[in-house]
């Protein structure tokens, strides 16, 4: 099951197609500059996209329109 939940993040993004762009570079640019927003041991995932899901569903990520 993912964490945090679907409907959590649609609460956040209006569309799916926006929250997986979002999403896909944020994870991204984990992996490349290996910057992350909470304490490694704070996340419920391990890997990046999971990481960047925490990070917009506690409002760490802006989206600009």
């Amino acid at each position: 099951m993912i964490y945090p939940s679907i409907d959590k993040l649609l609460t956040v993004v209006d569309s799916k197609y926006k929250l997986v762009h979002v999403i896909s570079e944020r994870s991204k640019e984990m992996m490349i500059n290996e910057h992350y927003q909470m304490k490694p041991e704070s996340y419920v995932s391990k890997k990046e996209i999971g990481r960047s899901l925490e990070e917009l569903e506690k409002g760490l990520i802006k989206i600009k329109e």
